[in-house]
């Protein structure tokens, strides 16, 4: 039986998972992409708390601009955030998406910003 897109999402992002946990030192930078919106989240795995989070659905974000764009947006303002909290390391968690348009253009946005991953 052929797999739905959210079911492969999900295996693939088990998969990576299992590899990547973040720390209070190293959080996860988790992506989530929706139809209109993305997402990013700086996971501490270890206490399970979230240390910064950033989205397209913020009133800052330019809804006018393609989603590349706002993509692009979040990143830097996510890069901004986890400065100000003092992180400058992170694992990288693409969340089962391909590293291809919105979710590479989320990683190039928060290596503009200062992040190193």
């Amino acid at each position: 039986m052929q797999l739905t897109k959210l079911k492969r999402r999900k295996r693939i992002h088990s998969r990576v998972r299992k590899r990547i946990s973040g720390t209070p030192s190293l959080p996860r930078l988790n992506v989530f992409r929706s139809n209109k919106f993305i997402y990013a989240q700086l996971i501490d795995d270890v206490n399970g708390v979230t240390l910064a989070s950033a989205s397209s659905f913020e009133a800052s974000v330019g809804q006018e601009d393609n989603k590349s764009a706002q993509a692009t947006a979040v990143g830097k303002m996510i890069a901004e955030r986890a400065v100000a909290a003092g992180i400058d390391k992170v694992l990288f968690d693409r969340g089962g998406y391909l590293f291809h348009g919105r979710v590479k253009s989320l990683a190039d946005g928060a290596r503009e910003g200062g992040l190193k991953f």
